[in-house]
């Protein structure tokens, strides 16, 4: 360990900020309108990564960011429902080991404050937090949820109920994890993970949140994405020959769309919950500068996947979704214009119109491996550790690499078992070299959700989707001049793509992945929610 002439260990402190179905372009250091001044401040004293990827779905991504395994070496091949298959029983398995096992083993404190979903809800412990290496926790066992009265609450190893008339979760959530930093230790390093649900569904936020947002985007969709593609060249977050991808298929031009009022109010709401989240990672920050922490604590911001095109619908209904709320008032489930969302007694989604809006500017979305689905947002700041202030990273780098830079900044060693089990070796890298921007070396990384598939080998990229017209069949494109994937090359190179193909099953066979139809008739234990 480090140490200084007051005996305080001085290796870096690590704050992992996490957001829920937040899409690339939706701060405003990504191009978004959307005001997130904490997140910006952040990124102009930082580095923003360019191609940084997850793992295109909620649980998945979070599997691999707490272990550097892909999702289905983890048993989160899918969701947290169990199928029956090692890389699918939705549960965190004994062949993996989390950040917090690893940086507790060597004197880090470890927290969570926020969404948990990497184990099915039901009586067992064995995979809570505290279970897995985390000295304290506050938030929610399951995925999405009602942020006025969240199922599944928990602090430490007990259910709890929200406290006051006035709780909201994303604040909750920002409170704890600043109440973790003010009880801490001072001489030891933390590491915090800081796992927000919000923008997930539902469309919760607090009226006057929403007021502030409400007139924002009256102007439609086509608008405001063009403006985000265009503030995302000025700032060179874009290549210039990457074109915007078209508005989605089967969504109107805003002058030909229904309720465009309530149309725009749904982005509103969602942008409230951005906002949200974006003060409450304001007062982490604070308390960091209070205790003097600032400078050497690493804070990585990413998202757990692409924007959420999902419409509400009662096949969606589940655990996640009370019947009534607190003051016994029935909830209105589903996206109808006569019903304004954002209070407690509603529970909406912003749908694919504005997805493709936060996926600026890319197509397709959360659950497709397509750019829309797996690129986020990665803001990296380490005042002592990062010389490049402001700039870009253009390296391709994945949530799998957040375990091996967590263990090359405490000076740990990746296990080879835990509790006697025998751990499989990480699949990801260290970022802190490109954070000190020394070039990478060649990688393939990998894909697979729900049957959607995807390799990219240094700037080539094979992708599939399960569910189009052609499903299964193989898109070849060059992200160096398309990473909107607009020019499809597999038919004017098929040996390339056969080459690839083999290396995408030899990679599937050795990290447990079946196809999908196998999965999808297999019976499923667990609810499966995202």
């Amino acid at each position: 360990m480090r140490k200084g002439e007051t005996g305080r260990d001085r290796r870096p402190n690590l704050v992992l900020i996490l957001a829920d179905d937040l899409g690339f372009s939706d701060i405003g250091s990504y191009g978004s309108e959307i005001e997130t001044p904490n997140l910006d401040r952040l990124a102009a004293h930082g580095l923003r990564f360019t191609q940084f990827y997850n793992c295109g779905r909620c649980c998945p991504s979070r599997a691999s960011i707490l272990t550097g395994l892909y999702p289905h070496q983890t048993g989160i091949g899918y969701m947290n429902g169990n199928h029956g298959m090692p890389g699918y029983t939705g549960d965190l398995n004994n062949r993996c080991v989390t950040i917090a096992e690893a940086l507790r083993e060597v004197g880090y404190q470890t927290w969570i404050s926020g969404r948990w979903h990497v184990t099915p809800v039901n009586p067992s412990h064995h995979n809570w937090p505290l279970q897995r290496g985390f000295d304290r926790f506050y938030g929610t066992i399951h995925g999405a949820g009602s942020y006025y009265d969240p199922v599944t609450l928990a602090r430490g190893n007990e259910y709890i109920q929200p406290e006051g008339a006035d709780f909201y979760y994303t604040d909750a959530i920002s409170d704890n994890a600043c109440r973790f930093l003010e009880d801490g230790k001072a001489d030891q390093p933390f590491f915090l993970y800081l796992s927000y649900t919000a923008p997930h569904w539902p469309l919760h936020a607090r009226p006057q949140d929403i007021v502030r947002c409400r007139d924002r985007y009256l102007a439609g969709w086509d608008e405001l994405r063009k403006r985000r593609y265009q503030r995302q060249r000025e700032i060179g977050l874009m290549e210039s020959g990457w074109p915007l991808s078209p508005r989605e298929p089967g969504v109107p031009a805003w002058e030909q769309a229904k309720d465009r009022e309530w149309q725009a109010l749904r982005m509103a709401v969602y942008a409230a919950q951005v906002e949200s989240m974006d003060r409450g990672i304001g007062r982490v920050i604070s308390c960091l500068e209070k205790s003097g922490r600032l400078d050497d604590t690493l804070i990585l911001f990413a998202s757990d996947n692409g924007g959420c095109a999902e419409e509400m619908n009662p096949k969606l209904r589940g655990i996640h979704l009370p019947e009534k709320t607190r003051q016994g008032c029935p909830v209105h489930f589903g996206n109808d214009p006569s019903i304004l969302p954002g209070p407690e007694d509603t529970y909406a989604s912003y749908g694919v119109p504005w997805a493709n809006v936060s996926n600026t500017p890319f197509r397709l979305f959360k659950q497709y491996v397509h750019e829309g689905g797996i690129a986020s947002p990665l803001i990296a700041h380490w005042p002592s550790g990062i010389a490049s202030r402001g700039g870009f990273c253009r390296q391709a780098a994945h949530v799998i690499d957040i375990m091996s830079t967590s263990l090359e900044l405490a000076r740990a060693t990746y296990p080879a078992e835990v509790r006697g089990c025998p751990v499989l070796p990480c699949e990801g890298r260290s970022l802190l070299p490109a954070l000190q921007g020394k070039p990478s070396e060649p990688r393939i990384l990998y894909w697979e959700h729900r049957g959607n598939r995807a390799l990219l080998k240094d700037h080539r990229k094979l992708v599939s989707r399960a569910v189009a017209s052609d499903a299964g069949k193989w898109e070849l494109y060059d992200l160096t001049d398309d990473r909107t994937e607009l020019r499809d090359q597999a038919a004017a190179h098929p040996e390339e793509v056969k080459v690839l193909e083999q290396l995408y099953e030899d990679w599937a066979r050795r990290c447990g992945v079946m196809p999908w139809d196998t999965v999808n008739d297999r019976p499923i234990a667990t609810d499966t929610s995202s």
